[in-house]
This record gives C-alpha cells, sequence and structure tokens, in this order.
C-alpha cells in the first residue's frame, strides 16, 4: 500500500534565485473526488492517480497513461482545468515542491514537502519564508480547488 506524507504552507515571501531550480509544468483534472481520482500531464509524462482521505498521511497510487489515454481521460473530468508550474527547491534532507498557480487560482503560491515519517514531517523546520501550515485545510487542496467556484 502506498502513502504519502506530506505538509502544505503558504508562503509569505518568494525564495531567492527561484529561476535556478528546474521546475516543470502541470496541468491536471480529476475525475471524482470521492475517492480522489485525477489525471495529471507533468510536462510530457502522463499519469492517474488515487488518493484516500487527506491531511497530513493518506494513501497513494500513480499509473502511467499514454497521450492519448490522457485526453481522452481529461475530456471526461468536470470541474476546473489546475495548471501550475512547480519548482524543484533542496532543503536538506528534502525538496520543496513550490508550486505556482496559473489563473483562475493565480496568485496563489503553495509550498509542499514530502516525508518519509510521520515525526519527521511533526519535526520539520520550516524555512524563514514560509507562512501558515494548511495541510489540513481542505481549501488548499487540489481536488478542493477542482470544483470550487473561481472568480473571473
Amino acid at each position: 500500500m502506498g502513502y504519502e506524507i506530506e505538509r502544505k504552507f503558504l508562503i509569505h515571501k518568494m525564495p531567492e534565485d527561484l529561476n535556478k531550480y528546474p521546475f516543470y509544468l502541470i496541468e491536471q483534472v480529476y475525475l471524482t473526488t470521492e475517492p480522489t481520482i485525477r489525471v495529471r500531464r507533468e510536462d510530457n509524462s502522463y499519469y492517474m492517480t488515487y488518493k484516500g482521505g487527506g491531511g497530513l498521511k493518506h494513501e497513494e497510487y500513480n499509473l502511467p497513461l499514454t497521450k492519448d489515454a490522457y485526453e481522452t481521460l481529461k475530456s471526461k473530468a468536470d470541474g476546473n482545468v489546475i495548471t501550475k508550474k512547480r519548482y524543484l527547491i533542496p532543503y536538506e534532507p528534502y525538496t520543496i515542491e513550490l508550486d505556482l498557480f496559473d489563473p483562475p487560482f493565480a496568485p496563489l503560491v503553495l509550498a509542499e514537502v514530502e516525508f518519509p515519517t510521520e515525526e519527521e514531517a511533526r519535526d520539520f523546520n520550516v524555512p524563514d519564508w514560509f507562512e501558515k501550515d494548511v495541510t489540513d485545510d481542505r481549501r488548499y487542496y487540489n481536488s478542493y480547488m477542482s470544483f470550487a467556484p473561481v472568480n473571473g
């Protein structure tokens, strides 16, 4: 059984020299949110993800897709298409995934950090540019945003 242990944060300032870090472009849609099933494109890779629950620790399984399968499943999704640029910022021994959302969710920026254990997640020393921990706030779950009303 696959599990993901992660914390999610709002930030109060962008890290310095952001453009020196690797990034990829993400587009994703949700087929259902209970259970959570999404299809995602990361640059030229495609996959379907099942996620159970939410919060700090939850089940997660990824299955590879072809581009054609992704496009077919994407066309069946309702709700908002979420697009974002994800920077990968080393913060030893972890990697901060910094998501800069495109409209209609811009200027939202979220930082996520994955951990091997719940203890490490709880003991995480937060960088000074992080602001509020929103791990348990469903408004910042992409699955919630996919069906939330948006302005504009």
